[in-house]
């Protein structure tokens, strides 16, 4: 198994988080990774995005220039990296920020309102990004829930002691899962 991933959006989303859990997650899972992060000068608002690699063989490159999923945050994003999701692969869009509408044909394309899942059903506009991992990780299998749980607390160290907020972070991720047909 191997599943290359880019994820885009703006400063503030959580996008460079996302791709920590899932690097995090398949550590856990016993498996090979790499994460490479990018972006702007400005600390919200301005864009991010990143590159992970989780899989079963040893991880040759943090590069990853045709990604078997891609998941854009923001409408800019889908306009930059639409292009770059192989044939076959996943195209991940946060519906509540974008409004254009994919041109691939040749991949699968999952739509998910993750801003108004967060903000109306889970209560708080922060968890938008586990929102985004729950539908990643159902419409690939590359991570688990329980491998999200497990790094939560490894990668926020202060989440450890809240396990409200780790909670909270769980029924975004669950969220994210049922949002996806």
């Amino acid at each position: 198994m191997y599943q290359g991933i880019r994820i885009a959006g703006f400063g503030g989303q959580g996008v460079i988080s996302a791709g920590v859990l899932i690097a995090q997650a398949g550590i856990i899972e016993g498996k090979e990774v790499s994460f490479f992060p990018s972006y702007g000068a400005e600390m919200r608002g301005g864009t991010a995005n990143c590159s992970v690699v989780v899989s079963d063989e040893e991880v040759t490159t943090p590069i990853v220039s045709r990604p078997d999923t891609v998941i854009v945050m923001n409408e800019p994003s889908l306009a930059k990296f639409e292009p770059m999701v192989k044939p076959g692969g996943v195209l991940i869009i946060n519906t509540s920020l974008v409004n254009s509408k994919p041109t691939r044909t040749d991949v699968r394309i999952v739509n998910i309102a993750c801003d108004d899942i967060a903000a109306k059903v889970i209560g708080n506009p922060k968890t938008l990004n586990m929102v985004m991992l729950g539908a990643f990780a159902k419409a690939t299998g590359a991570i688990s829930l329980e491998s999200v749980k497990a790094a939560l607390p490894k990668v926020y160290k202060k989440l450890a002691k809240k396990p409200e907020v780790l909670a909270l972070n769980e029924k975004a991720f669950k969220a994210g899962e049922d949002a996806v047909k």
